[in-house]
C-alpha cells in the first residue's frame, strides 16, 4: 500500500504563491504517475496537474503557465507551486498516485489508486 501526506495549503490574497507537498510512502517503488485535483462544479473532482516519476508534466488548461509540478524522486515527493493565485483556485487539493500499468492516462480520476486527505487552498480576491 501507499500513503500520501499534504502540506502546504494556506490563506492567500490574489496574485500571491504557495506550495503544496505530497510525500509518499510505502510502496513507492510501485507508482508511476503523480497528480493533484480539486473539486469542481459538476465534478467530483477535476484534474489539475500529473507528473511521471521521469519528469514528465501535465497540466490543466486553466492552470498552465501559472502552476508548476515537480518531483523529487529521491524524497518520494510531489509539490504543486502555484502563482498568481486567483480567487477561483479556492478548493481542497487532493494528491493522488497512480500504480504501474500498461499504459498512461493523467486525467480520469478513476485511474488514480491512492489519495491524500486534501489541503485547503483559499485565495482572496
Amino acid at each position: 500500500q501507499v500513503q500520501l501526506v499534504e502540506s502546504g495549503g494556506g490563506l492567500v490574497q490574489a496574485g500571491d504563491s504557495l506550495r503544496l507537498s505530497c510525500a509518499a510512502s510505502g510502496r513507492t517503488n510501485t507508482l508511476s504517475i503523480m497528480g493533484w485535483f480539486r473539486p469542481a462544479p459538476g465534478k467530483e473532482r477535476e484534474f489539475v496537474a500529473a507528473v511521471s516519476w521521469s519528469g514528465n508534466t501535465v497540466y490543466a488548461d486553466s492552470v498552465k503557465g501559472r502552476f508548476t509540478i515537480s518531483i523529487d524522486n529521491a524524497k518520494n515527493t510531489e509539490y504543486l507551486q502555484m502563482n498568481s493565485l486567483k480567487p477561483e483556485d479556492t478548493a481542497v487539493y487532493y494528491c493522488a498516485a497512480q500504480s504501474q500499468k500498461s499504459y498512461v492516462r493523467v486525467q480520469p480520476v478513476s485511474e488514480y489508486n491512492y489519495w491524500g486527505q486534501g489541503t485547503q487552498v483559499t485565495v482572496s480576491s
